[in-house]
């Protein structure tokens, strides 16, 4: 009886150890991605963006499914972005847009399509994407800087119409 009894007590120890490992390691892993996320945006606030591109990148490999993810994810396309990479800067702000449909990160991802377009000379898909950010965040501060791009947008393209016709702005 007494051998039945320390069996299940030791069966018991090794469950609820099993269970407080289980516990401990997503916080534990939380607590490592967040370290390195918290250091990668060190290098990238320091404008090192490619030593920030190569760790964002990294930390995608290692904690693709965390809570950090979409805005790695984003960060990777700033990265891109800021080395003048423009198509593979879309590809990574489309991605936040695509995979992570809850992220926080969507009004911002949406904005630097538009601006990447821009960059890119693809002007009605900026325009486009930049209505897009108006439309679906309209109390955003990222559409607050597309209804700015929309507006340099119609004033650039009032500007060759005014010399067609021979009236300048000056008049």
């Amino acid at each position: 009886m007494m051998k039945l009894f320390l069996s299940m007590l030791s069966g018991m120890v090794i469950v609820l150890f099993s269970l407080n490992l289980a516990v401990a390691a997503p916080s534990n892993e939380q607590d490592s991605s967040r370290h390195l996320y918290d250091r990668v945006m060190e290098e990238y606030k320091h404008r090192d963006y490619a030593a920030a591109l190569a760790g964002f990148r990294f930390f995608l490999e290692l904690h693709g499914q965390s809570s950090l993810a979409a805005n790695a994810q984003y960060w990777v396309g700033e990265c891109q972005y800021r080395l003048g990479r423009y198509k593979e800067a879309l590809k990574s702000f489309y991605q936040v847009v695509s995979y992570y449909p809850l992220s926080p990160k969507l009004a911002a991802s949406t904005l630097k399509i538009g601006q990447t377009y821009t960059r890119l000379k693809d002007h009605e898909k900026a325009r486009m994407m930049f209505e897009r950010v108006v439309d679906q965040y309209p109390e955003s501060a990222e559409a607050e800087s597309a209804k700015k791009a929309l507006e340099a947008m119609a004033v650039r393209d009032e500007e060759p119409s005014a010399q067609l016709t021979g009236n300048s702005l000056s008049e």
